[in-house]
């Protein structure tokens, strides 16, 4: 192509840019050639500048190279590239360094991990990837270490353990923020019995320089650790279950803020869910559900805005963030576009914390909008209460939006995010073991959830006066109209508009996007392709079938004068053990590869098909002495502790537990209570589950695994595929 062609392709999208930035509206920084965070800039804007590929040229998009990444679990990192160099995270925290023209690998890192951390790793084995300053590579590790690598080699230069006490139930998953001479990182475990922080630490020597707790601990135990504990506490009810945690993990959206000198990070969700047995009575419970901007020096709150006081609802604020400027009411103010999960989307002043604009993106029936001025929820009287009885909660536990970054186009005003309106049915549960009600390192959510996307069928495993009930809810009808609806869309995020919206195909396929100047947004799915759409229509302008699902958000560099666009793939995360038909994952597996696009490369070469499934052996004679009781504690303990992995499908990402072949069920305790299987990622849960109640967990499944092989039978018989679908509940303690 001709120099001169190629510039009139580019100019029409340059234009653009530059009519919106002399309407008022400023434009992102971009990125240059290189990407130097998971995040894009110092924005966070998961935006470029650079204009190679562009809407007149992309179509010519082809593989340029693809790396194996030597796993099969979930992958969620966006690399980063500095200097023609690759840097990316893996999951458990693996670390990699590439060339990144041409895909050679330069180092690995495989931690050591503890494997039983994986007990805690309420949504799979998960890394949003690495951080990369001053020579040094930094990732984090499921199981708690914070490692500082070499660069140049990926030798470890320091690594410390960043949690208080490793007999909870904390992780990481999240990716590791540079803040001046300090990195940060925070935790998971806000399902299990732990108590959220941030920490920041020298980035030469790994030396703790602060933390700050989200959380205050029990008074009893003395002073708080700072004075904005002294705050929340008044806010938490004096009955709280300080021996629980109360959760508030900080997993992810921690960034800073240069022209403040600011850390804000954003706070997960209480625990347990709910807020009558968490903290008994009520109260706002800071600084859960919260945006806090902290000193980078010290790490003492400069400002909190609390988005969902009294959180009961897994509503966290750990999604991602994006820093601009906006022109409101004719003044340039510097922001935070946030959309948590409690279905809206803040416009938050940076400086001060001060809500501009908040806009509803989907169904919401706890809250009824926000009162501008104050900043806080109009809650409903009875829309979101479970604790007093079932309630269809809008949205899901799932959120509106998650960890799936969005981009933002600022020359363009626009947002483009991936959006989920469905909700679930909520009731508390009955401790599994009522004289000790603090589960140690294990699931303490104390409620089940049943998501409207099939809200209907699983209903049928419930008793029938709970199924009236239910029917006899407002938000039935919300269900019967819209059980769910899964779109990327361009949003205004003063109004929460959005310009256009295309469905995608089920409610996990929730992908991170990119955005460039030259009005392209690139994202993937989880049924295998990889499209390129017009960011002012949403028209595909390219769509490559790569036969490999993908969540991760992709990202955009220049080596060697070519631009590149790189996107990890791996199916995973929250709900992880339930892979969906649709997805390319369930067709052609999951071994995880990084793909690299260019103009002109060659076609993607997709996995071959997996075999078609077999019918379920029969399963051993049950035990002498089982009783429908028995078969009732099994499937009450299996879903308290086994079901959030174990989802029993057939082509779950691990092992579906009603398919045991026969040297499985004889080696059933040794697994389950001898933890034979932990290097494999198999915890051990001998301090947790009793020898008879692994005996009835595996009777449950004895007949569960006859019930199937029935099952399979008639469906061979009739000439239907085996993986049809069956009736599954999740159902969380």
């Amino acid at each position: 192509m001709s120099r001169l062609r190629q510039a009139l392709i580019v100019a029409p999208a340059l234009i653009l840019a530059a009519c919106s930035l002399a309407s008022g509206q400023a434009a992102n920084p971009g990125t240059g050639d290189d990407w130097p965070s998971p995040k894009g800039g110092a924005d966070a804007a998961h935006f470029s500048a650079l204009t190679d590929i562009n809407p007149g040229n992309v179509a010519r998009l082809g593989l340029a190279w693809s790396y194996d990444l030597g796993t099969n679990r979930v992958q969620e990192a966006t690399p980063v590239v500095v200097d023609g160099v690759m840097y990316t995270g893996g999951n458990l925290g693996r670390a990699y360094a590439l060339d990144a023209a041409t895909g050679r690998e330069l180092w690995t890192f495989t931690p050591e991990i503890d494997m039983q951390a994986n007990r805690a790793a309420c949504c799979d084995q998960a890394n949003r990837g690495v951080a990369v300053a001053q020579g040094k590579v930094f990732v984090g590790t499921l199981d708690g270490w914070l490692y500082a690598l070499d660069a140049k080699n990926g030798k470890v230069l320091w690594k410390v353990q960043t949690f208080t006490d490793t007999t909870r139930g904390y992780t990481i998953t999240g990716a590791p923020e540079v803040a001046g001479n300090l990195v940060l990182i925070g935790n998971g475990g806000a399902e299990y019995d732990t108590r959220g922080y941030v920490t920041a630490y020298d980035l030469a020597t790994g030396k703790q320089a602060w933390r700050f707790f989200t959380v205050p601990r029990d008074p009893k135990l003395g002073p708080q650790e700072s004075p904005a504990l002294d705050k929340a506490v008044a806010t938490w009810s004096k009955d709280s279950r300080w021996d629980i945690g109360g959760g508030g993990t900080v997993w992810d959206a921690i960034n800073y803020d240069a022209r403040f000198d600011t850390v804000i990070i954003g706070v997960g969700n209480g625990g347990p869910y709910n807020i009558e047995r968490r903290s008994p009575g009520g109260g706002d419970n800071l600084y859960l559900g919260s945006l806090v901007a902290l000193d980078r020096k010290t790490g003492r709150v400069k400002w909190a805005y609390q988005e969902t006081p009294g959180d009961a609802w897994d509503f966290t604020s750990t999604q991602p963030m994006v820093l601009t400027d906006m022109t409101i009411d004719g003044r340039s103010r510097p922001v935070i576009l946030h959309a948590p999960k409690n279905g809206f989307l803040f416009v938050i002043d940076r400086e001060t914390g001060k809500p501009l604009a908040i806009n509803a993106l989907v169904r919401t029936s706890w809250a009824k909008g926000y009162d501008l001025a104050s900043g806080r929820p109009n809650k409903t009287a009875n829309g979101a209460n479970y604790w007093k009885g079932p309630r269809i909660v809008f949205p899901a536990s799932p959120g509106a939006r998650n960890w799936y970054p969005a981009a933002y186009d600022a020359g363009r005003g626009l947002y483009f995010a991936s959006v989920l309106d469905m909700g679930n049915l909520m009731f508390p549960t009955p401790p599994l073991d009522p004289k000790d009600p603090h589960r140690k390192k294990a699931l303490n959510i104390q409620t089940a959830l049943l998501f409207t996307s099939d809200l209907e069928h699983s209903l049928a495993t419930l008793p029938p006066p709970l199924q009236d009930a239910v029917k006899a809810l407002p938000e039935w009808q919300w269900v019967k109209d819209k059980p769910f609806s899964s779109q990327v869309r361009a949003i205004d995020p003063m109004t929460g508009k959005a310009k256009w919206a295309v469905d995608t195909a089920g409610w996990q396929d929730r992908p991170g996007v990119l955005a460039t100047r030259t009005g392209l947004v690139f994202h993937g799915s989880i049924d295998g392709h990889f499209y390129a759409r017009d960011a002012g229509t949403g028209k595909v302008l390219a769509s490559l079938d790569t036969g490999r699902s993908i969540m991760a958000a992709p990202m955009t560099y220049r080596v060697g004068g070519v631009q590149y666009v790189a996107v990890a793939t791996g199916f995973g995360g929250g709900g992880w053990g339930f892979v969906p038909r649709y997805s390319a994952a369930y067709t052609y597996g999951n071994e995880n590869q990084l793909l690299v696009f260019r103009l002109d490369g060659k076609p993607v070469t997709k996995p071959d098909p997996l075999p078609a499934p077999q019918v379920v052996a029969a399963p051993p004679a049950q035990a002498p002495g089982v009783t429908p009781a028995t078969l009732a504690r099994g499937q009450a303990v299996f879903f308290g502790n086994c079901a959030i992995c174990h989802s029993n499908q057939i082509r779950s990402g691990v092992p579906d537990l009603r398919r045991m072949p026969p040297e499985i069920h004889e080696a059933f305790d040794q697994i389950v209570l001898e933890g034979a299987f932990v290097p494999a990622g198999m915890p051990r849960w001998d301090d947790l589950i009793s020898k008879d109640d692994a005996h009835a967990i595996h009777a449950w499944l004895i007949d569960e695994q006859a019930k199937e092989r029935k099952r399979e039978l008639e469906l061979q018989a009739q000439g239907k595929p085996l993986d049809a679908p069956s009736l599954t509940i999740l159902s969380s303690y």
